[in-house]
């Protein structure tokens, strides 16, 4: 199986090793070259990820021309500044070539852009979901940690890129080869399809709270461009608003509408800092009718306007997600 990685500027380096680990480990169990892999870059050099770490890529135009199993584009912060025009259309050209075509991280949204995942489900780090719902409604957004789709594949990145890995090894070589791989890596359990990348457990309060709190609160992700009132999300779990808020009190220690206002609050912050969508458009889709209102509740949670949040946030410029997937026209 013949792979090819292709990285972009401050990409994330965990996803991307944690890809490639279970190749190697399969080489070595396996005492043949299984896979061979080789990383490449729109200019190619060293490549610098997220966490000051570099790798050293071939230059794009020196492998355009190949053929290969597997394209993986491995992207983090601002992808759109790296979607070149060339690697679109090597990208496509692979595409028809038979090659499979897969992201990690943000890397999907280079894939979207070269409309390699139109009708497609696909997924992003959580981070950015909503950005790639709102840019590209051809997409099917996924909340998975991975996607897998004939000749496509989209990973969430970080450690869930492994479990990527093991599952192309499965697909492309042999189940108990992956399974060997997983177990020489450390790898406990190979994560199934469908995985999700905030389990209950985990998101938003685990299973520390009552079942009824849990239940408002997954309705209320569920509703956050057009929220629900108080008393349909109580009817909706048949009690009073008065249980609900005491829950709400004792459990997270605010009403159940500032905890509805907050959720929506903190998607239209990553829809401010990560597109260049307008105003009026974040505020619709965090479920504000009005601009002037969501403007105060924006200063007020956050202690600064959208409009400055998007220009001088308080994340370092090096760290910042913006300026960040930015719509074609």
């Amino acid at each position: 199986m013949k792979l090819l990685v292709i990285v972009t500027p401050n990409f994330n380096l965990l996803a991307t090793t944690g890809f490639i680990d279970p190749m190697r480990a399969a080489n070595y169990l396996s005492g043949t070259a299984r896979v061979g892999w080789q990383f490449a870059s729109t200019e190619g050099g060293m490549v610098k990820a997220s966490n000051g770490m570099s790798v050293e890529a071939r230059p794009l135009a020196e492998v355009a021309s190949e053929s290969f199993d597997i394209v993986v584009v491995s992207s983090s912060w601002s992808p759109e500044a790296h979607a070149a025009p060339q690697l679109l259309v090597a990208l496509r050209r692979w595409a028809r070539s038979g090659a499979t075509i897969g992201a990690l991280d943000t890397g999907a949204f280079i894939l979207a852009q070269a409309g390699l995942l139109e009708g497609r489900r696909a997924t992003v780090h959580y981070e950015h979901i909503d950005a790639l719902g709102e840019l590209h409604d051809d997409i099917e957004v996924s909340e998975d940690l991975f996607v897998l789709a004939p000749q496509r594949f989209t990973c969430s990145g970080g450690a869930a890129a492994i479990d990527m890995g093991l599952h192309i090894l499965r697909s492309h070589c042999d189940n108990a080869l992956a399974n060997a791989a997983a177990r020489y890596i450390f790898h406990p359990a190979i994560r199934p399809e469908n995985s999700p990348q905030n389990p209950a457990t985990l998101e938003p309060l685990g299973y520390t709270t009552p079942k009824a709190l849990r239940q408002v609160i997954a309705l209320m992700e569920k509703h956050l461009e057009e929220p629900l009132t108080i008393p349909e999300l109580c009817d909706r779990v048949s009690m009073s608003q008065r249980q609900i808020n005491r829950l709400f009190e004792r459990y997270i220690g605010k009403t159940a509408v500032i905890y509805y206002r907050d959720i929506r609050l903190d998607r239209a912050r990553g829809l401010v800092t990560q597109t260049d969508l307008q105003m009026a458009q974040i505020a619709a889709a965090s479920g504000f009718t009005s601009q002037a209102h969501f403007s105060k509740a924006y200063r007020e949670r956050f202690g600064i306007s959208p409009r400055i949040d998007r220009s001088e946030g308080r994340i370092p410029f090096e760290f910042r997600a913006w300026p960040m997937h930015r719509r074609d026209g």
